[in-house]
Formats: C-alpha cells, sequence, structure tokens
C-alpha cells in the first residue's frame, strides 16, 4: 500500500533496548547522515550520540537518526521484538516492517520507532489482532474503531501539548492509589506496538486478501459522536456488559463508552445494580447469554491468536492462590509489605461488575487501590484477565485464609467494542455499521479522507 498525501503518517513506538540489532532490506537513506544503508546493521550509544554500524564499520553518528526507503519494495527488520509485555504469553520475535526507522535516545537506551501511513498501521494492527479468517463485516467493524481510537489519540496529543497539560494518571495519599495506565509514557512516539495501544507487528503476518479489502473499502473511515471523532476502545471480552471509560482512564464520560449489555436485545434478566455486591456476586458466578458468551472454535480462533488461544477460559474463569503466594505478588507488585492477605474487600464497581477499587486487608497494612487495570496488575504476576473478580476466604486459621479462590468475568477493560461479541456478530449475519452501533450507540459512521 502506498503512502499518499491525504493519509496521515504517525509514529508506532517498537521497544526501546540499549542496542538495536535491525536487517536492511534493501537500499536506505538518512537526512541525518551522509550514504546508503542497507543490510545487517546494530544502533548503539555513545554518550549522547547514536551511532549505527555494520559489520565492525561505522556508519554514522547523530543525536537522532531517521533511515528512509528509497521505494516501496523496501523492508526492515528488527531483531528480539518483545511482545505480549508483561502478559502471561510474553516473548521474543523478529518482526518485518514497511516505512522508515527512526531511532530516538530515550535514556541510557535507544527506542526503535516505525514512521509508517496509517493505512498500512490499519492493515498490520487488524492482522495482528486477529485472524485474517474472521468475516468482512467484523474486520471492517475492527478497521474503523481502531483508525477512529488512533485518531482520538494523535487529537488528543496535540491539544495536551498545545494546552501544556501535565497528564496526570497517579493519584497517592496514606490510604489509597489510585492510577490508570493510558499514554503517560508516549512521549517519543504517537503509539506503541502492544497490547497497551493496539497489537501492531508491522507486516510480519501476512496480509489476506480479506483484510486488505477490509482496510482499504473503509479507507479514512470513522465513528463519529458529535461532530468529533471517537475514542474507540475495545478489549477481547466485556463479560456480558461494556464497562464505561471513566471506570478505567480519565473522568470523563463519553456516551458512546457506556454500560451496554452484549445481547440482541441490551437486555438481561440480572439486576446490574453492581453497587450492591449480590448483584456483582450473582453475575460473575453465572453464565448469562450474551454474544462474547461462546465457545465455537471457530469463530474464537478468529479473534484468538495462536498464543490468545493458550487462555481456554476467558467469559468466566477462576485462579486460585495459596495464602504465601498471594502476599508475595500483592508485596512484590505494589511494593507495600501487607504481611500476611486478611481479605479482600470491593469497595467500588464499574457498570460491567468490574472492580475500580478493591481494599486489600493485611495483618501490617490496610490499604485500597484502583482503577481497574492496577488491581489486575497487583494480583497477578502479570495481568488477571479482568477486574471483575469476587473472591472466597478458604481454610481461615485464627483469621487468616490459608487460601483465596478469585472467580472472575471477561478478558480486558470492558470498554467499547467487545472483539469475540463482534466476532460472533459477524458470523451471525450483522452487517460492520451494525456491529459498530452496538458497540459505540449514538455514534455516525463518517469517511474523512
Amino acid at each position: 500500500m502506498s503512502s499518499h498525501i491525504n493519509i496521515p503518517v504517525i509514529n508506532v513506538g517498537i521497544f526501546t533496548q540499549p542496542e538495536i540489532h535491525f536487517v536492511l532490506n534493501g537500499n536506505f537513506h538518512s537526512s541525518d547522515i551522509v550514504g546508503t544503508f542497507t543490510g545487517d546493521c546494530v544502533a548503539h550509544l555513545s554518550g549522547n550520540i547514536i551511532v549505527i554500524e555494520s559489520d565492525g564499520v561505522l556508519l554514522g553518528t547523530a543525536r537522532e537518526i531517521t533511515i528512509s526507503p528509497e521505494n516501496d519494495s523496501c523492508s526492515f527488520i528488527l531483531n528480539d521484538v518483545t511482545i505480549g509485555v508483561q502478559f502471561h504469553w510474553q516473548r521474543k520475535e523478529d518482526q518485518r516492517f514497511v516505512g522508515g526507522l527512526k531511532l530516538v535516545r530515550s535514556g541510557d537506551a535507544i527506542a526503535a520507532v516505525n514512521v509508517v501511513n496509517i493505512e498500512e498501521y490499519l492493515t498490520s494492527v487488524i492482522s495482528s489482532e486477529m485472524s485474517a479468517d474472521c468475516s468482512l463485516n467484523l474486520l471492517k467493524a475492527h478497521a474503523i474503531a481502531s483508525r477512529s481510537w488512533l485518531l482520538a489519540q494523535l487529537e488528543k496529543s496535540r491539544a495536551l501539548k498545545a494546552g501544556g497539560t501535565t497528564y496526570q494518571t497517579f493519584f497517592e495519599t496514606d490510604t489509597e492509589r489510585i492510577r490508570w495506565y493510558d499514554r503517560e509514557d508516549h512521549e517519543l512516539f504517537d503509539v506503541c506496538a502492544d497490547d497497551h495501544c493496539q497489537r501492531y507487528q508491522g507486516v510480519t503476518k501476512a496480509y489476506t486478501t480479506p483484510v486488505n479489502q477490509a482496510v482499504q473499502e473503509t479507507s479514512g473511515t470513522v465513528v463519529v459522536y458529535d461532530g468529533k471523532v471517537c475514542d474507540a476502545r475495545f478489549s477481547k471480552s466485556c463479560g456480558g456488559v461494556m464497562e464505561v471509560f471513566e471506570n478505567v482512564w480519565e473522568p470523563i464520560h463519553y456516551p458512546y463508552l457506556d454500560a451496554v449489555v452484549d445481547t440482541p436485545t441490551q437486555s438481561t434478566i440480572f439486576n446490574l445494580d453492581f453497587s450492591k455486591e449480590e448483584n456483582a456476586e450473582k453475575w460473575i458466578r453465572s453464565t448469562p447469554p450474551a454474544f462474547c458468551n461462546t465457545t465455537d472454535k471457530k469463530t474464537l480462533s478468529q479473534v484468538l491468536l495462536k498464543y490468545d488461544q493458550e487462555t481456554t477460559d476467558f467469559y468466566r474463569w477462576n485462579v486460585e492462590y495459596g495464602q504465601e503466594e498471594l502476599a508475595e505478588i500483592i508485596g512484590r507488585r505494589s511494593g507495600i509489605d501487607f504481611g500476611q492477605v486478611v481479605d479482600l474487600i470491593p469497595i467500588e464497581r464499574g457498570k460491567s461488575s468490574r472492580l475500580t477499587k478493591l481494599r486489600i486487608a493485611g495483618t501490617k497494612r490496610t490499604f485500597t487501590i484502583g482503577k481497574e487495570l492496577e488491581i489486575r496488575r497487583t494480583l497477578s504476576n502479570s495481568h488477571l484477565y479482568s477486574s471483575a473478580i469476587v473472591f472466597d476466604k478458604v481454610d481461615v486459621k485464627e483469621g487468616i485464609p490459608q487460601k483465596f479462590i478469585l472467580y472472575g468475568a471477561g478478558w480486558g477493560h470492558g470498554v467499547g467494542l467487545c472483539q469475540i461479541g463482534a466476532a460472533v456478530m459477524g458470523e451471525q449475519g450483522y452487517s460492520y455499521d451494525k456491529i459498530l452501533s452496538h458497540y459505540f450507540p449514538q455514534t455516525e459512521i463518517k469517511k474523512l479522507y
């Protein structure tokens, strides 16, 4: 896909390492350094300067280097890219990219950034986020949602920079820590390449005709609300009800990112007032009907790539911890010595039953944490699938549970498009615009370029 003057170009942060090993397939050049680049290269720091070498031969140095391809047939490979950062399936792989490679100093390391047009980026995102065997309607819906999210992030970054606003995501007192994770660490690039933003693996994944068709036929198309491009979020499985934006990120209400029941009628027999803990208990310990409540392997294989399929339970699941194991994990992940864990107390839940505040009571300290991802990180070596959780305390001796069982619902933050639910809708014949209107109510579809 060739670049076009009307298609925005973005900077995607791939990874940051003290030394970057890469292979240039074809001829590349740089406005920062004289000469042509090709073949195996390595970049490292010498003081504040980035040094590029090939087979021990110095190619050039600069404070920041952008290497651009001579034509569209060129590509480059980055070695040992970590994917699934801090998730249970984290691993490294070599990845191939088109477009330019920007190398930027980041502290004592170098950030590798892919300079690529948004439509090329989206073709990769759709291929990286899900199988190319999805229904065309799902692929189109996801392409529009991903494009909308990205353009909304670019606009947000521009507004923050123009206003000189500090984007604060962390608040702590003696008794409470509230933190959310969005874009606070992305100053050198527009978006990152991992699940923190959108999973992007360059052209490592094979582009298929349906993916190319979905992106090309929706090129420049977004969902809008009140004339503005929507911050269209998505996650693997909402667990039956979508969460609202402000319960996961900053306290801003978007009407199109609201609590929607993931059923054709958008209704359920359950009481969804999760401010009452008994309602959350009933909801999470049951398996109510929903688009994303499926065990159909054909449908799941569309959304869950090979390493995602290492997770077999996602709509409802459970995790067991012994006292010693849980106390160690919570202490290490939070940086707080709670002693033995006496209780895990739900304080506040969102509209999907996801915990937004959890009080951890220990023999040495009691402390409240939030929001949902902070809770998921604190209670796991990687991430819990979701913060929609309830707890069983087992074998309590002298007030100390010897085991905790966590029962959970859904996979991910649950805001916006539910990928598994959308896959089921696509298989059931729903058009891409119907899928989008289900997960992003009150929105319109608009072509920007």
